[in-house]
């Protein structure tokens, strides 16, 4: 019977594009890849007003000190524990804000752990050991719509009163029934059968893509499109930073670079003062009354 419903997944059904694909050349390969990576999009299209409702429910939950917590298997579940590894610095989060967890945890995201995404129960255990709370929001990854450890997560995150949303690649999904919201891009058979790491992959990713980032700017992590929480580990980013100061104000990099050392590298800081013409401390003070907001900071009166 799992057998059967498997192979009536979209994701299951062999491309008849693809057919002969272990006749293609290298080049007819890559454009019938990318042909069919075309309808991606548009897929992601259809569930956009479902993608906003996540965005809304991931904005809330971090609002109120939640956390964005991912859950997935295989593909799905590595896609889920990136998009959260990108998220400190990015937007300046501690590491336990946005979570990935993967079915058979750390070791799964290189090798494959065999059983591990069939087991409803371990999905419980790692979000038990999490502390799993009421005002998290649980998203469970899963192009087939079908995968166990997803369900078990879902069962117990219900349990605690957590909202559930869910990405699958397959309409009406399992998945898709036991959240709270259910968001479905059909992106169809993939050219290689059953390799959800294809176009299906590419959905969730975007889909996620969609929920951090517009969850984060909603929380003050933007300003104009900048990114003014990122952190700067490397030279790279450190060279962002710069950067962001000089775009958002206008100003010479030598000005950019004092404003960060006046500010101990805190870009938002730098922006604050350099645009209302304030001193660090009250570009400081302004952006905590406005919750770390820098549009809203600049709207405010000086009190000097």
């Amino acid at each position: 019977m799992e057998e059967l419903e498997l192979t009536r997944a979209t994701t299951e059904q062999r491309n008849p594009r693809s057919m002969g694909l272990d006749r293609m050349s290298s080049l007819e390969i890559a454009k019938l890849m990318n042909d069919e990576d075309k309808g991606v999009a548009p897929a992601v299209e259809k569930v956009l007003p479902e993608v906003a409702k996540a965005i809304d429910w991931a904005r809330e939950a971090l609002g109120k000190g939640g956390r964005l917590i991912y859950i997935g298997a295989g593909t799905s579940g590595r896609l889920g524990v990136l998009d959260a590894a990108e998220c400190p610095p990015t937007f300046g989060v501690e590491p336990g804000v946005v979570v990935g967890l993967i079915a058979g945890g750390d070791r799964a995201l290189t090798t494959s752990v065999e059983g591990a995404e069939d087991d409803p129960v371990l999905c419980e255990e790692d979000l038990r050991s999490l502390g799993l709370n009421s005002k998290d929001l649980v998203v469970g990854l899963a192009a087939s719509g079908r995968t166990p450890y997803v369900l078990g997560g879902f069962a117990y995150a219900k349990k605690v009163g957590c909202r559930t949303v869910a990405i699958s690649c397959n309409s009406e999904s399992a998945v898709g029934r036991e959240a709270g919201l259910s968001i479905e891009p059909v992106t169809g058979p993939e050219v290689l059968t059953g390799s959800t790491r294809l176009k299906a992959g590419t959905a969730e990713k975007m889909v996620l893509n969609m929920i951090s980032t517009g969850s984060m700017v909603g929380l003050g992590k933007a300003y104009e499109n900048l990114m003014v929480d990122v952190q700067q580990s490397n030279h790279k980013l450190t060279s962002r930073a710069v950067n962001i100061v000089c775009e958002a104000t206008g100003c010479s990099t030598e000005s950019a670079r004092e404003a960060l050392d006046r500010s101990l590298q805190d870009v938002k800081v730098a922006v604050v003062m350099l645009l209302a013409g304030i001193s660090v401390e009250e570009a400081r003070g302004r952006l905590e009354s406005s919750s770390g907001h820098v549009r809203e900071a600049l709207e405010q009166r000086s009190s000097e």
